[in-house]
């Protein structure tokens, strides 16, 4: 018996060892998201403490805070600013750090949709053959209001820039034309 409980002891120590390298080496991973980070941090800080070796709240507030991703940065100093982090629960960590993350996220959206807009706001019909580069017309054909200069104008067949359909070089070129005979 005593030497079956001198096994599973070195067994155990063997294990916690594992256990504390793995937590020591813990570190956020670019893309992840806050609750896997937690999740991953509290899974090992819960499987030491099955194995004898209790973390700390403290502890586990400040492995969580030194090894986030530099685009927490910034939130990170200002948790440690405003807040004791020797009283700081994970629970409150995490509350903040979820907020924090969902502001960013909305941030990335709005910033994805302005650039999608931008792109495809690049180029829109003149109504005379062309294409423009920007914003095209604001009035109705043939009115001068909001006309583009020609140099942003680029006519659909040729893809050249610089003209509209009757003053193309090269639309008579590949225009069929049909003669008859009387």
């Amino acid at each position: 018996m005593k030497r079956k409980y001198q096994c599973f002891t070195k067994v155990k120590r063997a294990q916690l060892q594992a256990l504390s390298s793995e937590f020591e080496a813990l570190a956020m991973k670019e893309g992840e998201s806050v609750n896997e980070y937690f999740a991953r941090t509290l899974a090992i800080a819960n499987k030491m403490s099955e194995h004898g070796e209790r973390k700390e709240e403290t502890n586990v507030v400040e492995k969580i805070l030194r090894f986030m991703t530099s685009r927490f940065n910034y939130v990170v100093f200002s948790i440690e600013e405003s807040n004791d982090v020797t009283t700081l629960s994970i629970d409150e960590l995490k509350s903040s750090l979820l907020v924090h993350e969902a502001i960013m996220t909305l941030h990335k959206k709005k910033e994805e949709e302005q650039v999608l807009k931008v792109s495809n706001s690049g180029i829109g019909r003149t109504g005379d053959g062309g294409f423009t580069r920007g914003r095209g017309r604001t009035g109705a054909r043939g009115r001068g209001k909001g006309r583009q200069s020609k140099e942003m104008v680029e006519f659909y067949k040729c893809h050249k820039l610089g003209h509209y359909q009757n003053e193309c070089p090269t639309w008579e070129e590949n225009a069929n034309h049909a003669e008859f005979d009387d």
